[in-house]
């Protein structure tokens, strides 16, 4: 039922709007002003889409928007669903199948993320390169379960998940943006929804991640089972060194990336307006 389910959600969505996007967005905790510098603009409540979940995070305005940005035909989804949540990992990626149908060849995901590499400090960014995914190595990979053909392979590639061109182009981009600072390196998924503990992160950094978040990895699998480009983007919002006594807490975050908004919106603007010769 899952390739019918996600036919019926691009029906109607296609009822509020017929445009054809190139390009998906999903924008990551307190991430949502970027919605504002979209053009021509409609907004659809996931309520009102069949098999969408809800997003009951603070930060995620749980709205699917299609526009244009820099002249870009794309779709944004304001607000992700999280395994935290109660969600199986095939419903937190439905919203991912659904945008690759409605045309969207490359996605752009963002998410906050904790600093565990030493040198990142709060309000930077981090272009990922590659992932450690250790809900699915455990067990809850999206992919899990029968395989429909018309979505994609049955076994795909670990190796090149987030597209080198576009890392590159994101490079460049952020040279000319003096106000931001962009790294590269890996990001581990955990399920949350509780911070780690400071063995847990002494083992992330261990292991060799960068920074560690509560999403993205499932949504990035989905993307590449049904062969769209990927680029990852992770704002760092906290240290996530693993000292003891070094808290987090979720408002933490929000006011990090709230601060952080403008730059990550310019950050993205000029990541668009270069993707206009590959997307």
């Amino acid at each position: 039922m899952l390739y019918e389910d996600i036919m019926e959600a691009v029906a109607t969505i296609h009822l509020w709007d017929a445009r054809k996007p190139s390009l998906a967005v999903i924008l990551g905790s307190g991430l949502g002003d970027l919605a504002n510098a979209v053009e021509n603009v409609v907004s659809i409540p996931y309520a009102d889409i069949p098999h969408f979940a809800s997003s009951t995070v603070k930060g995620h305005a749980g709205r699917l928007l299609i526009g244009e940005l820099q002249g870009v035909p794309l779709v944004v989804m304001q607000g992700r669903f999280h395994m935290y949540e109660g969600y199986a990992a095939q419903t937190v990626t439905f919203p991912v199948r659904v945008m690759r149908m409605l045309g969207a060849q490359t996605l752009v995901v963002s998410n906050a993320a904790g600093g565990i590499n030493p040198i990142y400090r709060p309000g930077d960014f981090m272009l990922i390169k590659d992932h450690i995914n250790l809900p699915g190595i455990a067990g809850a990979n999206p992919l899990i379960g029968p395989n429909d053909e018309r979505l994609g392979e049955r076994f795909i590639p670990g190796v090149g998940c987030y597209d080198t061109e576009l890392r590159v182009l994101t490079q460049r981009v952020a040279d000319t943006l003096p106000e931001v600072t962009l790294h590269e390196g890996i990001y581990t998924m955990v399920t949350g929804p509780n911070f780690e503990t400071p063995a847990e992160l002494r083992f992330l950094r261990t292991i060799g991640s960068d920074a560690v978040g509560m999403s993205t990895v499932p949504e990035v699998l989905v993307a590449r089972h049904m062969e769209m480009r990927v680029l990852g983007i992770s704002l760092i919002t906290n240290s996530a060194t693993g000292e003891e006594g070094l808290e987090v807490s979720h408002s933490e975050v929000l006011a990090t990336a709230d601060a952080a908004r403008t730059k990550f919106a310019s950050l993205v603007q000029g990541i668009v307006g270069v993707l206009k010769t590959v997307v």
